[in-house]
Order: C-alpha cells, then sequence, then structure tokens
C-alpha cells in the first residue's frame, strides 16, 4: 500500500483552485463534470442511444478518410476540447503553450472548448462522419471509449509517424498500447486520469482504510461509503479488489462484481453512487471514504489536510482522454505536429503544472520540477514505475456488451 498526504499549496494546486472558484464550482475538476454526465447520459437514457445511432458490433474498421490537406497553404489549426482542459494566463484570455506553439511554427490554433460530455459530442459530429463530411474540427480530444467506438467506426484518420518523433519517443510506456489502439496508430492522450481509494481522516476516525474491500466489508464505515456512478471505475476497482482482471475479465465475471456491490447496497454500506458532488461529501466528512479521481484529490488536498487516498495492493483503474484526427479534416499535418508539440517535455510540463491530470510524457520530471516541485513529486500527476506497474485499464466493450453492463450497472444504482 502507498499511502501520500498533502504537503503545501504548491503553485499548480493554487492554479486549479483559481480556476475551480473562477467557475463559481470549487473542487469540480473537469474530470468530475465529464464522469458524471458519461455516466449520468448512460444511466438515464444514454443505453437507448448506444443503439439508436447504428453503431455496430465490435470489429476494427481500416483507417478513415482523409481530405486534400491544406496544412501547407493554411496555416491553422481548429482544435475541440473540453473545458478547463489546457493552461490559461492570469487574464483567463490566453493558452500559453498554445501562442508558444503558434510563434514557433507560425500555426494559429483556433482552441474551442465545445465538448461538455462524450455522448453529447459524439452525437453532434456523426451525422457528418457518417456522410462523408468535413466536421469544421481538425483535432478533438475524446475518452477513450469513445475514441474506442471512434476507431471501430472509421471516423478517424491513422496517423503519419513521421510527423510525431517526439510522441512515438516520449509516450509514457503506461499508455502505449491500449487493446482499442495497439501501437497508438489512431491517437495519443492528452491526459490520464488515475482511480484510487479516497478518505477523510478525521471522518474514518481511527479506522484504517486500505482496499475496496475495506469500503464495502467494514460495519464501522456503514452509510458513509461512497461509489462513482462512472462504471468503468466503480465495476473496475471491485474487480481488481476481487482478483480479477478488468483487461479480460468474462462476462460471469462482471456478474460477480454487480452481486458483490449489490450486497454492500443492500446492507446499506454505501451512502451513495456519486458522479463529481463527492468532493464536497468527502471534503465534509459526510463520507469517510470513496472511489475517487487523482484530480479532484490534488484538488481537494489544497484546501482540506484530512484528505488523502491509497493505492491498493490489488492496483488501480487507469483511463485516458485523448486525441484523434478526425475524417476529412482539412489540416491534418498542422494538427499532428500540435499532438507531437505537446509531447515535448518543456511543453508537457507547462500542462500539467496547470491541469493536474496524468502526464503521458515518459521524462517529463525535470522540466516540471523547475515549474513545481511539489507537483513534480506527485503521484497523482506523475506516477512512478511501481504506481504505474500496479495500473490496469478497463478493456473495451462491445456495443452489446456496453448496452447490457449498463443496464445492470444501472439497475444497481437506481438510476
Amino acid at each position: 500500500m502507498e499511502q501520500y498526504e498533502p504537503d503545501r499549496l504548491s503553485p499548480a494546486v493554487a492554479a486549479a483552485v483559481r480556476r475551480s472558484f473562477r467557475n463559481g464550482r470549487a473542487a469540480m475538476t473537469r474530470r468530475s463534470l465529464l464522469r458524471a454526465s458519461a455516466g449520468g447520459a448512460l444511466a438515464a437514457g444514454g443505453i437507448a442511444s448506444l443503439s439508436g445511432c447504428g453503431i455496430p458490433a465490435a470489429g476494427k474498421t481500416e483507417g478513415g478518410q482523409s481530405a486534400d490537406d491544406h496544412s501547407a497553404k493554411e496555416k491553422e489549426i481548429n482544435f475541440s476540447n473540453w473545458p478547463e482542459y489546457i493552461d490559461v494566463d492570469d487574464s483567463g484570455k490566453h493558452h500559453p503553450t498554445l501562442e508558444a506553439f503558434r510563434k514557433r511554427t507560425g500555426i494559429s490554433v483556433k482552441y474551442t472548448e465545445d465538448i461538455n460530455d462524450n455522448d453529447e459530442f459524439f452525437g453532434k459530429i456523426q451525422p457528418q462522419l457518417a456522410a462523408g463530411q468535413d466536421t469544421g474540427r481538425d483535432l478533438i480530444v475524446l475518452t477513450d471509449w469513445l475514441a474506442a467506438r471512434m476507431i471501430r467506426l472509421g471516423y478517424v484518420q491513422k496517423l503519419d509517424a513521421s510527423n510525431l518523433p517526439h510522441a512515438y519517443a516520449n509516450l509514457s510506456e503506461q499508455f502505449r498500447s491500449p487493446d482499442w489502439d495497439p501501437g497508438r496508430a489512431y491517437s495519443y492522450v492528452w491526459q490520464g486520469i488515475s482511480t484510487v481509494v479516497a478518505f477523510n481522516k478525521k471522518a474514518l476516525g481511527g479506522v484504517e482504510v486500505k482496499s475496496v474491500s475495506d469500503l464495502l466489508d467494514n460495519p464501522k464505515l456503514k452509510g458513509r461509503v461512497g461509489l462513482l456512478t462512472e462504471m468503468r471505475d466503480t465495476v473496475g476497482m471491485t474487480m481488481l479488489d476481487m482478483g480479477k482482471d478488468p483487461a479480460k475479465f468474462t462476462s460471469d465475471d462482471y456478474d460477480a462484481v454487480i452481486a458483490r456491490l449489490q450486497k454492500a447496497v443492500d446492507k446499506g454500506q454505501i451512502r451513495r453512487f456519486t458522479g463529481n458532488d463527492y468532493t464536497s461529501d468527502l471534503s465534509k466528512g459526510d463520507l469517510a471514504a470513496c472511489v475517487a479521481w487523482g484530480g479532484d484529490i490534488v484538488q481537494l488536498q489544497a484546501d482540506n489536510p484530512d484528505v488523502g487516498y491509497v493505492i491498493p495492493d490489488s492496483g488501480y483503474m487507469t483511463s485516458t482522454d485523448n486525441l484523434l484526427i478526425p475524417n476529412k479534416a482539412r489540416h491534418k499535418t498542422n494538427a499532428e505536429r500540435l499532438i507531437d508539440y505537446y509531447y515535448e517535455p518543456g511543453p508537457a510540463a507547462e500542462l500539467a503544472a496547470y491541469i493536474n491530470y496524468v502526464s503521458p510524457v515518459a521524462d517529463v520530471k525535470p522540466y516540471l520540477a523547475k515549474i513545481d516541485k511539489s507537483a513534480a513529486n506527485n503521484p497523482l500527476i506523475l506516477p512512478d514505475k511501481a504506481m504505474q506497474a500496479k495500473s490496469v485499464a478497463f478493456r473495451s466493450l462491445s456495443s452489446k456488451e456496453e448496452t447490457a453492463y449498463q443496464q445492470k450497472f444501472a439497475k444497481l444504482t437506481g438510476a
């Protein structure tokens, strides 16, 4: 078991806190919003939409559709991302890393924060992609499960490795070969997300928490435990605790996890399944312990020294948000140059120092240390090799599995 306690208010955390307060939602990170919206959409009717948009069964399609690449003549990129997911200067109007890219390359980036929910965004661009039309975007950021779907449907373009020397060399081993994109032929990681077990030391009152078993089985925590509405995180962490592999599990394994979780629900062990709102409950002590996202914990620790976390001996779940180039993108080469730029350790360090998620760049630590030593030594931002070795990614699902598993999880959570 590894346990980490807060140290001081680092520049990275201070930036995160300023960012949260500027939006009027302290300690509510972009990842929390993503997970809450994704889980909620599936539970409240998104399951039907998966089959309603004509998604075929799992099976990899070949390549995507290119358009005439205007990169040489049109020095621009249209980049769509999530809100609060890039560095911002004190004015809140400029992105220093993008400005540096423009000055170096002459390529201007039209940066748009128009992705607020994976399924919602997919619904927005899917008709254009299905019709073989340009979406008006050269680069997009999608969570791993939707990135897998986009690749399966042939909606994104294969990347040109010759334009990605830094990305190829510097991608962390942890993220090199997901089952849905072996060798990263179609995608590169924007940021990683760690799922951990978090606790409020004061609320625990001396009770020790080391594992998911402690959350589900310790009667002293009855009614004070939180689990996430994101199926992959809650099921994945429980699966690891049961000695099963989220990267290779069977339907019987999944059902065994649901049965175990149902038992905890039935005996009143679980206070509730939550989206982003667990952060407030954990900080106040209404939740003594919970399954949580690492980016949230970095921010919570800035305000509350009682908040801590553990990496269970059984392991922890990791997921990614990923850079992809959609079909018919007008500026593919320019987009690839921007992807590669963020795999240079300098820009990667600036990004990590601001947004506090897991950097996918292997040798970023000394560069980040020059900006913020505390961030460089925070395993939730830069996992060491021992921690990386404990990480597991949830395997990709077929459309049939997605529907069946989400239905069972929705019934469990009462959604």
